[in-house]
């Protein structure tokens, strides 16, 4: 995970002695006591406990829904599972070690499974924001490009699936060939990248890892729902009294989504920064701990936003609940969408030119295959959601649909 810690060294002048048995004990690969206080490995036991817990059944649900549900089972829809095998794996084999660390008020896997559990959460952290960025670029995309054969965008999703697990493996395994190192941090309840030593090599890695595992899919993300919004505001724009609910939906969503992106990782970039840059003791253990649960937090948070706040993943999931087939509403067959009304009664009193986003779709999900592509030479002389009139004098009625993956 890109968290900013501080690693044992930072707690001098805090409780030296502590950390001194702490360093010793790791080098050796025993076991290390915290220099947390017994309340605050408490409090940091019950934050750990409460996100391991939700983290594991909100993921577990989304990839039940997933497999009993066929009709989840759509191109953009494999990006939102991989966010949750992601975050699955980090509560699987991460947060329980911190937890019984954080309980016991030591390391208790040694020197070895230090480096493992930084190794591991590190990957799977920088998987999920990569599979975040790489999300909000297929919806901007979609929307810009609109295809018509699912098969091609399978292959697409898969491609992309695959490079966010390379990517985040590039950048995960030069620790362990000596470019940077994983090692305890913070308190000594959990382990990641050393962000403390002074070293040209390790320095280097820490600015590398902050820059193409933070800010860039930050930008990212930020550059695609903004031109998302662009977009359904364009649309907006042709009747606003009929969909301004929408675009207020939208943006909030968005909105929602970057502040949660700050929020969970945010602070653990400054904090490494701070760790790295800063003077020794800067970042006491006690402040690094923050940064770490805040991250972890995203395990929860992810699937609450991009698949429970989804209309379809909801109905599939009241459905289950219920023992019964899902209901089907007008937006079941896109891979999801939270706004689907329709933007109607648009006169147009002549023919016109037009391409494909104003007369088909703003469309932020999976492809429309039923819907017919409108070339760059299209006359709007007809009706596009209704019969072909041979009066050709009058208005036009324009029927355009905005999809959201929320």
């Amino acid at each position: 995970m890109i968290v900013s810690n501080a690693s044992l060294s930072g707690c001098a002048g805090v409780n030296s002695a502590l950390c001194a048995g702490a360093g010793e004990g790791h080098l050796r690969g025993g076991s290390y006591r915290t220099t947390l206080t017994p309340t605050g490995n408490l409090v940091v036991a019950v934050c750990l406990g409460f996100i391991g817990t939700f983290g594991l059944m909100n993921n577990l649900l989304v990839l039940v829904l997933f497999c009993r549900y066929k009709m989840l089972r759509s191109p953009i829809n494999l990006l939102l599972i991989n966010i949750s095998i992601s975050d699955l794996l980090v509560c699987v084999l991460g947060t329980p070690f911190s937890f019984a660390a954080s309980t016991q008020g030591r390391w208790l896997i040694g020197k070895g499974g230090c480096v493992w559990y930084g190794f591991a959460n590190s990957l799977f952290g920088i998987v999920s924001l990569i599979s975040l960025a790489v999300l909000s670029y297929e919806r901007y995309s979609t929307m810009i490009e609109p295809t018509e054969a699912d098969s091609s965008n399978y292959c697409k999703i898969s491609l992309g699936i695959t490079l966010t697990w390379v990517y985040s493996l590039i950048w995960t395994l030069p620790p362990l060939f000596g470019w940077s190192s994983y090692g305890p941090e913070g308190p000594g309840t959990t382990c990641s990248v050393d962000w403390t030593a002074k070293t040209a090599n390790n320095i280097s890695y820490i600015i590398c890892l902050f820059v193409f595992c933070l800010i860039v899919p930050f930008l990212v993300i930020v550059f695609c729902y903004g031109k998302l919004l662009c977009a359904i505001r364009q649309v907006s724009g042709i009747n606003a009294s009929m969909s301004r609910k929408r675009e207020q939906r939208v943006l909030f969503m968005v909105v929602i989504m970057v502040i949660c992106y700050l929020l969970c990782w945010l602070p653990y970039g400054i904090m490494a920064l701070l760790a790295t840059f800063g003077p020794a003791g800067m970042v006491t253990p006690e402040a690094s701990i923050i940064p770490s649960v805040l991250a972890k937090t995203s395990t929860v948070i992810n699937p609450v936003i991009y698949v429970f706040m989804n209309k379809q993943f909801y109905r599939c999931f009241q459905a289950l609940l219920r023992c019964e087939a899902p209901r089907r509403g007008s937006s079941i067959k896109s891979s999801s969408k939270v706004a689907t009304k329709a933007i109607r009664g648009v006169a147009v009193t002549g023919p016109r030119r037009t391409n494909d986003f104003l007369f088909m779709v703003a469309y932020l999900g999976q492809p429309a295959t039923t819907m017919p592509r409108l070339g760059p030479s299209f006359e709007a002389t007809n009706d596009v959601t209704k019969a072909a009139s041979s009066d050709n004098n009058q208005p036009v009625a324009v029927s355009l649909v905005a999809h959201f993956d929320g």
